[in-house]
């Protein structure tokens, strides 16, 4: 039932019943709990912030992605290293995946430096953030213009084209980020993915996969 209910959403309408598979347990979590959306702001889910641990992934099931277009909205908070929310793309394992993510809390910041380093690419297990930003200054994050609210639901589109990955944010027509990727992973799994201690909420996620 849950391969069905995936593909159908997926190949079908472009768009994964996120609140559905929660309710048939249908993600495979790491390191995370996660719950349906309460507040009525988005019919969407949580991944809920577990202090004190490494990242978190919510996997996607029945479902292999190579090249095409993954888009969301997504909603973190404006507090200082407590809140990395993205995708995972390309996974094979844990800590073993391609990942975009957002720190909401530099969105806007004053700072910058940190104003610089909203939207990041990482690709474990062999370049997480540090060694990116130490071996590659200002290669693989960047600042978003204009800047979202950091509270807000902000939309996201990641176009992942053979090497290229380029990530757009509430409908911009430029790219906040293009990136080549740093690995010769050529497909695999899709996850909601938050960063160490951190949670985060996720909505109307469209998968259009490249056809040839």
């Amino acid at each position: 039932m849950l391969s069905l209910l995936v593909t159908s959403y997926t190949y079908g309408q472009n768009t994964v019943d996120l609140v559905g598979l929660a309710q048939q347990n249908g993600y495979t979590l790491e390191n995370r709990s996660l719950t349906v959306l309460a507040d009525g702001s988005n019919p969407g889910v949580r991944l809920e912030e577990k202090q004190n641990s490494k990242e978190g992934v919510a996997w996607l099931p029945a479902l292999s992605f190579s090249e095409g277009t993954i888009e969301m909205d997504i909603r973190g908070k404006d507090v200082l290293q407590r809140s990395f929310v993205g995708i995972a793309f390309h996974g094979s394992g844990e800590r073993n995946y391609d990942a975009i993510y957002f720190r909401p809390f530099n969105f806007r910041a004053a700072d910058p430096v940190r104003h610089s380093h909203a939207v990041q690419y990482i690709a474990l297990p062999t370049y997480d953030w540090p060694v990116l930003r130490k071996d590659f200054p200002d290669q693989y994050e960047q600042p978003i213009e204009p800047a979202p609210d950091p509270n807000a639901w902000f939309h996201a589109r990641i176009v992942v084209e053979k090497d290229t990955v380029s990530v757009f944010v509430n409908g911009n027509a430029k790219p906040s980020l293009v990136v080549k990727k740093l690995n010769n992973r050529r497909d695999g799994k899709i996850g909601l993915w938050v960063g160490a201690g951190s949670g985060g909420d996720f909505a109307n996620l469209k998968i259009s996969p490249r056809t040839p």
